[in-house]
């Protein structure tokens, strides 16, 4: 007999367990969690019956974790210390990086303060430019006055 024009999937046809199948568990069905679970449960409680057994035979290691026994560093997790434990009075080092901050900061503050005080050549050169500016101001406002008592002298001689 035909099928027509639409063929079904083969795995749209749906089975159904009968009632003896399902007392005798051989059900073609798949267990759900909760029983997934449970078997696991039983598995386990096995296992550590006949780990139990056999804790005196050494662990058995694949590949080359047998032979080579050395941890990896990266691997290893910082411990942690509780609050009773931690001591107080340790100081902890800094980075290389840390150390080399701070150090440049103290040189600049260094620096400064020698700046401030005129001991550095940078300042020595600009104490000697402020004081060449400072000399030539001086020249200048005496220049200007003198110019400006000429004009009032030349007014004053117009005047008479």
């Amino acid at each position: 007999m035909g099928r027509g024009k639409f063929k079904g999937k083969p795995t749209g046809r749906r089975q159904f367990s009968t009632p003896e199948e399902m007392i005798a568990g051989s059900s073609a069905r798949p267990r759900t969690f909760k029983q997934a679970k449970a078997e696991e449960e039983e598995i386990s409680e096995e296992e550590s019956e006949e780990e139990s057994e056999e804790e005196s035979e050494p662990e058995k290691r694949k590949g080359t974790q047998g032979i080579i026994d050395i941890e990896n560093p990266n691997l290893v997790k910082p411990k942690t210390l509780k609050a009773k434990n931690v001591d107080v009075e340790k100081t902890t080092e800094l980075s290389r990086r840390e150390r080399e901050e701070i150090e440049k900061q103290k040189a600049h503050e260094r620096y400064m303060r020698l700046q401030e005080q005129g001991k550095t050549e940078q300042a020595r050169k600009d104490l000697e430019r402020l004081a060449l500016i400072r000399q030539q101001r001086a020249e200048a406002a005496r220049k200007r006055e003198e110019e400006k008592a000429a004009k009032e002298q030349k007014k004053a001689e117009a005047r008479k």
